[in-house]
């Protein structure tokens, strides 16, 4: 009797448990970026004419709650070979080493140290970008915006491409090539809860 009795409690437990876990999961799953729907570009300025260009392969990993901003993280990482200025001849120029040294330094990445609440759904991200082996701090202002399950992340900020040895060599001449670059983004992500 004692046998069933422990064993019907045990399957009981058990069934429980199981029921309970995908709740958990659902729960601690984290926000999820959806590429398809995402953009990651850049401007600079060749002998004071914009030129835009973009990456087509970056990923982004968010463990961020709105509401407790403070205790959230981010980190980004970029396939510098996906870089395109919309023309071929351009885009192999980009992959030497005096620019992304892509072959050799296949990726860039962000690391946030901090996020702080703004309010009215914005937030300013503190972190550590990397760059062909080089590291800076960079503060990155960031818009939140809710459309159903669908939350967009917008932003811009200017980088100093000679710090990261970006146009390295003869083109490190800022008057050919402007040292500012703005770096703008919209990212959508599935999973971040209400604003």
């Amino acid at each position: 009797m004692r046998t069933l009795a422990s064993t019907l409690l045990t399957l009981s437990t058990a069934a429980l448990t199981m029921l309970a876990a995908p709740q958990a999961q659902a729960q601690s799953s984290s926000p999820t970026l959806v590429p398809a729907q995402s953009e990651l570009g850049f401007t600079s300025k060749q002998m004071g004419v914009p030129v835009d260009g973009h990456f087509k392969r970056f990923d982004a990993h968010l463990n961020f709650d709105p509401k407790k901003p403070d205790t959230g993280s981010v980190s980004f990482s970029i396939d510098l070979g996906s870089v395109t200025l919309g023309d071929p001849q351009f885009d192999t120029e980009l992959a030497k080493p005096e620019w992304f040294d892509s072959k050799k330094q296949a990726q860039a990445s962000f690391q946030s140290k901090s996020i702080k609440a703004l309010g009215a759904g914005k937030f300013e991200v503190s972190g550590k970008l990397s760059i062909k082996g080089q590291q800076r701090d960079v503060v990155v202002p960031v818009s939140l915006s809710q459309n159903g399950s669908l939350t967009t992340a917008v932003g811009s900020f200017v980088l100093k491409r000679l710090e990261f040895k970006i146009g390295d060599g003869d083109w490190s001449d800022t008057s050919m090539v402007a040292n500012e670059v703005q770096v703008k983004f919209k990212l959508n992500f599935n999973g971040i809860a209400k604003l």
